[in-house]
């Protein structure tokens, strides 16, 4: 006798249940992994794509320009790999192409992640996130800290003014490579921060740069100088966390996700 097996309507998974969050990153990046496994809300699970980056010289701006045209051919199937987890969330994580060409460069490069991605599910990129999280602060006058070159710090600079904010200094670290972004000194970013960006007429700081962590460091910043200082990495795992109703809080790692 033949067993009649009742079909049932396929269930969401239990692993990820409030989120599955696919972040695009560079083969190059050990930042982004470090911060994002320090925040892990209940019920949300992180997915990492790596794309390759053949030409990880940053030595001067015309290098810089080399990385930025090479991994756009390698972006795309980073994406196609993460569409097989079913994701709720695209996070970029990188941020230097998402500066690129100002607010219409990021919207271009959001365009073309859609043509992988399709229009269901939402996208997260650096350059949205940082305005996302100086508008939850009402920031007007701002300062930025970058790994890059000078022709990386005109994008940073560029896209922040069009998207109406007054920028005192873009302060870059002319990283040689963009594995070594990750081994900046922490001194170094707390001299430039404190001794270079700082000042009566910044209400904020941001920093850009995904492979330069700075989650263990800002958060005792910000009370000391009695401003946002708020890292990239930072910036995209709140601005995801709220994109999927998320609204854990988070205290200790800076002011974004203890307040907003």
């Amino acid at each position: 006798m033949n067993q009649v097996v009742k079909q049932t309507k396929p269930q969401e998974p239990w692993i990820g249940s409030r989120g599955r969050i696919a972040v695009i990153l560079p083969s190059t990046n050990i930042g982004v992994e470090y911060d994002c496994q320090r925040l892990i809300p209940p019920g949300v699970t992180w997915h990492f794509c790596r794309f390759f980056v053949e030409q990880p010289d940053l030595s001067d701006d015309n290098m810089f320009l080399a990385f930025i045209d090479a991994i756009r051919d390698t972006i795309p199937d980073a994406m196609r790999d993460a569409m097989t987890c079913e994701p709720s969330q695209i996070m970029m994580g990188m941020s230097a192409e998402t500066f690129w060409g100002g607010l219409e460069g990021n919207a271009e490069f959001t365009e073309r992640l859609r043509e992988v991605a399709g229009d269901e599910i939402g996208i997260t990129t650096g350059a949205n996130a940082l305005d996302a999280s100086l508008k939850a602060f009402g920031a007007k006058k701002v300062a930025a800290l970058t790994p890059y070159q000078p022709i990386g710090d005109k994008q940073v600079h560029r896209f922040l003014e069009e998207t109406g904010y007054e920028v005192s200094k873009v302060v870059g670290l002319k990283c040689d490579t963009a594995t070594s972004i990750a081994h900046t000194p922490p001194r170094e970013v707390i001299d430039v921060v404190l001794n270079q960006l700082d000042g009566d007429d910044v209400d904020a700081i941001v920093q850009a740069g995904t492979n330069l962590t700075t989650i263990d460091l800002f958060p005792t910043l910000e009370k000391q100088l009695g401003k946002p200082i708020i890292p990239i990495n930072v910036a995209t795992i709140w601005h995801t966390f709220r994109t999927i109703g998320v609204d854990d809080k988070f205290i200790g790692r800076g002011w974004l996700l203890e307040k907003f």
